[in-house]
Parts: structure tokens; sequence; C-alpha cells
């Protein structure tokens, strides 16, 4: 059986991912509006990944013994003033990510749960690749400014990003 505070500290990150998910997803919805498709397909894609990432927590959880619990997800923001902002705020929440799970493994090693230490080290790695992808296309979008050319050039770039498999 899980600790108790594990228990609480993981169900916490699976709605931290779901979250992110629904964050994601109302990205998207801003890009499809602006017919960018191919920045809509890659939070989606992102979107896809959150999801995998909360239900690969959700399901060690209940291969542990303990409860999920989960949360009322609040409303995605929708409005934003172009695809630079989007990525500004979904650098913020990946890093916010990253110090949650680095939490959750701290809180591992005081509990001594090794299990669960070698179950987050997928995800403490993860974070590293989520946090330079964002970083990749902000440093993008600053070069491109307000070229429009340069926006359809990374739109194009954008739509062919495939979804990365979770391993569950």
């Amino acid at each position: 059986m899980i600790h108790e505070d594990l228990q609480s500290a993981i169900n916490h990150q699976i709605n931290q991912e779901f979250t992110a998910a629904y964050n994601y997803l109302g990205m998207a919805t801003y890009f499809d509006a602006q017919n960018l498709d191919g920045f809509a397909n890659w939070m989606l894609k992102q979107h896809d990944e959150e999801q995998a990432h909360g239900m690969k927590l959700l399901n060690y959880l209940q291969d542990r013994g303990g409860k999920v619990k989960l949360e009322s997800l609040p409303s995605p923001r929708i409005d934003f003033s172009g695809p630079l902002e989007i990525f500004k705020s979904s650098l913020v929440q990946e890093q916010k990510n990253t110090c949650s799970i680095n939490d959750l493994y701290e809180l591992a090693t005081k509990l001594n749960d090794h299990a669960t230490k070698s179950h987050l080290q997928w995800f403490i790695d993860e974070q590293v690749e989520e946090e330079k992808s964002v970083e990749d296309v902000i440093a993008l979008l600053e070069r491109i400014g307000d070229d429009p050319a340069g926006l359809l050039y990374l739109d194009d770039k954008l739509a062919a990003r495939q979804a990365e498999e979770v391993p569950v």
C-alpha cells in the first residue's frame, strides 16, 4: 500500500496533468480559430501527451493500491494576443509541472519509496524534453517577429509533429 502523503501528492499531480491537457486543448482552439492548423496540431499533440501522463500516474496509483481522487478542472484560457504569448504561457505551465514532479520525487525519496522514485524518473526525463520543445518554438517565434511568411513556415513545420508514445 502506498503512503497516504504520497497518494495525496500523486493525486495532485494527476489533476495537474489533466489540467495541463485541458489548457492545451484551449490553446488549440485559439489556433484553429486563427486558421493556424499546424500550431493547433502541435497543441493537440501536447493535449494528448498530458492526458497520457495523467493516465500513467493514475494507473500507477491504482497498481499500488492507492485511491484516485479526481478534481474539477478549471476552464482553460482561450483568448490570447498571439502565438508567442501562448507558448510563453505553455512554458510557465511546463516549468510548474517540472517543479511539482521534482517535489513528488523528493517526497518519495523522503518516504523511502523506491518504486515511486523509479516510476517518476520517466517523468523527470520527459519534462526536460517538454520544456526544450516549448523553448525551441519560443526562440523561433521571437526570431520571426511580425513576419507573416515566417509564421506560416513555422505553422507548416508544426503540422508535421507526431504524438509521442507514452509508455503505460
